[in-house]
């Protein structure tokens, strides 16, 4: 008993060994090195963010210079100065020294370099003119097109910005230069400018700087007052880090002579050749990354201390569930089974556990692979045989829905047949005695009206019930299609050329320039084609217009599109329009658009319907594309083509007219419904 409790004080203490070596050993490490890793990418996100500040002045400070020198370019080309005119200039000058308050002083050069005109604030009344023959800013004006540069201290203390332009007179053919337009800009606005985005409350500073190491003239300065120096000037370490660049933009640490450490990043201004620089103290620069590091190691810490007091509770409590788990194994033994954990075979308590479930888990496992195997079988029959059935059943299905259709239309064709023969020979008769009283009454001289009104209704009765007779016959028939290769778009304005069109419905025709060719039974097709251009206006009564459109799709297929403007057809009346007997007018038979179906059918093609509520409805039907090399495909007499391939599913476009694409297959309701 002593030696148990002795192996169970090891087993433990090795427990609380591993647990510490396995979770904070890899913690420790993986926390330092991402310790390190983000203080880098912060002091990086440091420098760019100074970089992108320098950056980012540098062209405020390229857009201010270049604005006043845009003023005195437009201000060179104003009325009077190509002709020199003093008096107009003068005017001119004193409207852009009124409106830009940095300017200090503008003068007007002749071509010789003699000042002309003279305008400042600071001027007397009677301004000496000057000679600027030999000046860098005259000379380049006149040579360059332009000249920037020159920079001073106003009074000693203010900076300035000589800027100078040419005077141009465009004449037939060449543009002489008259002289120059030269003015002196002060540059405090920069000044200004810095100290709003780096206040003196803030740690930072910026500056913007001209010249080289050893002549370097102070442009503007986050403090004012320090660029309104008369020795205005950054510190040496500063200036050699910035002026003996040779990039463009660049940052790092720079070390001050007072043993302080700064971020400093700068970057060039284009035109000019100054340079903006930024500085944070180091301190206040990588405060994240330092605040970063020192909330890490607090969480490493209590990570720690959890860990160590996890590892304590587990270590303690290990040996109770072992002993718990060796009854169970006994329990095993005596052949009663329970759900048992996994364990390790080890030398200690829980090798001894792990031993006696191995001694049981080895019948368990071959009882449980059996059981599960006849079960994966039984399910795997199982599945096989739902899918036959339901495999069988939907073949049943179909035989019996093909079944009671043949049976529909065989009692339709008896029917239609003893109709067609019993009622077309009473209607013959109907119509044989009207045109005999229609003849007999015009040898009268007088005819009453009401009379010929009511023949007149006799004989339009009698021919909507022969049109009716017509339907019944024609979709009950079955006969032999005898296709014909056809030029799609010349039978088309053929059908279209004999069509009885009312007066108030236009045509729209958009036929394919490739003219399609297709094997059709030509009667048959004729009449589908006028059922659906009747349907078409039978929805238009007041105006309207019947569009009819041929292209070419993929995969070898002729679409010919047949669509009108009328209303449109609701969704409930959409998914029926094609069942036969079906209508929603007040008199027809609905086997228009039944004998349409059939049609597409018969030609191995397909027939879709895209309708929108209120812009009409369009009927696309696919044929097969006439190939002479394909061996499907009919010759000049032969049986109905039969597709390679299905039709393709597509949504069926409206002809170029409409101007958005219709819903395919999908209307609103709320509106009266398209014939059928």
């Amino acid at each position: 008993m002593a030696e148990a409790i002795r192996g169970r004080g090891k087993l433990a203490y090795k427990f609380l060994l591993w647990f510490l070596l396995i979770s904070l050993a890899p913690m420790g490490v993986v926390g330092w090195h991402l310790i390190d890793i983000s203080q880098t990418v912060l002091k990086e996100e440091s420098l760019r963010h100074q970089q992108s500040l320098a950056v980012g002045f540098a062209e405020t400070v390229s857009n201010y210079t270049s604005t006043f020198k845009t003023v005195l370019t437009i201000a060179s080309r104003l009325e009077g100065f190509a002709t020199m005119d003093p008096v107009k200039q003068e005017r001119h000058l004193n409207r852009v020294m009124q409106q830009h308050a940095a300017f200090l002083e503008v003068s007007v050069f002749d071509a010789a370099g003699r000042e002309t005109v003279r305008m400042g604030r600071f001027l007397g009344a009677a301004p000496q003119m000057r000679d600027f023959a030999d000046q860098d800013s005259f000379r380049a004006a006149l040579d360059k097109g332009d000249y920037m540069g020159g920079l001073t201290r106003f009074q000693g203390l203010y900076p300035t910005l000589t800027l100078a332009v040419p005077i141009l007179e465009s004449g037939v053919g060449q543009t002489v230069k008259r002289g120059v337009l030269l003015g002196r800009v002060s540059l405090n606005g920069l000044s200004q400018m810095l100290r709003q985005e780096f206040p003196e409350k803030g740690r930072s500073q910026a500056a913007v700087v001209a010249g080289d190491v050893r002549d370097s003239f102070l442009v503007a300065h986050s403090n004012p007052a320090e660029a309104f120096k008369t020795d205005a000037r950054l510190p040496e370490e500063i200036l050699k880090v910035i002026l003996t660049q040779t990039a463009k933009r660049g940052g790092g640490e720079v070390a001050l002579s007072d043993g302080t450490r700064v971020l400093g990043a700068f970057a060039e201004i284009k035109d000019v050749g100054w340079i903006v620089y930024v500085q944070q103290p180091i301190e206040s620069a990588y405060l994240a990354a330092t605040q970063m590091k020192a909330q890490v190691l607090r969480v490493l810490l209590w990570v720690v201390v959890i860990t160590l007091l996890l590892s304590l509770a587990v270590a303690g409590h290990i040996t109770q569930p072992i002993r718990v788990l060796q009854q169970a194994a006994e329990h095993l033994t005596a052949g009663r089974f329970e759900d048992l954990p996994e364990m390790t075979l080890t030398n200690d308590e829980i090798g001894d556990l792990a031993q006696s479930f191995v001694q049981m888990s080895d019948s368990l496992k071959e009882k449980t692979g059996e059981l599960l195997h006849a079960k994966e079988e039984l399910t795997k029959y199982g599945r096989d045989l739902e899918r036959r059935v339901e495999a069988r059943t939907r073949e049943l299905k179909a035989a019996q829905d093909e079944l009671i259709k043949k049976e529909r239309l065989a009692a339709i064709g008896q029917m239609a047949s003893v109709v067609g023969h019993e009622i077309r020979n009473p209607l013959a008769v109907i119509n044989n005695s009207i045109f005999f009283i229609k003849t007999k009454m015009a040898k009268e001289a007088t005819i009453d009206p009401k009379i010929e009104r009511h023949i007149s209704i006799i004989q339009s009765e009698v021919k909507q019930a022969n049109s009716i007779i017509d339907e019944i016959l024609t979709y009950s028939r079955t006969r032999e299609m005898k296709p014909e290769v056809t030029k799609l778009n010349g039978w088309i304005d053929e059908v279209l050329s004999v069509y009885p069109f009312p007066p108030h419905i236009r045509v729209e025709k958009s036929l394919d320039a490739r003219d399609p060719v297709v094997a059709i039974d030509q009667d048959q097709m004729k009449q589908a084609v006028r059922n659906l251009i009747g349907n078409g206006i039978e929805v238009m009564p007041q105006q309207g217009a019947v569009r009819v459109a041929t292209s070419i799709v993929e995969k070898g297929w002729v679409r010919l599109d047949i669509g009108d403007t009328g209303p449109g057809i609701p969704q409930d009346v959409l998914e029926k329009i094609f069942t036969p007997f079906y209508t929603t007018k007040a008199r027809g038979t609905g086997l228009g658009l039944a004998v349409v179906k059939k049609v597409a059918d018969g030609h191995g093609g397909r027939i879709d319907v895209a309708t929108e509520i209120g812009r009409g409805t369009t009927f696309s039907l696919f044929l097969p594309l006439f190939d002479p090399n394909r061996p499907s495909q009919p010759s000049q007499a032969g049986a109905a083509a039969r597709p390679a391939v299905k039709p393709p599913i597509t949504a069926p476009a409206s002809p170029a007219a409409r101007t958005e694409p219709p819903q395919t297959a999908r209307a609103m309701p709320g509106t009266r419904p398209q014939g059928t």
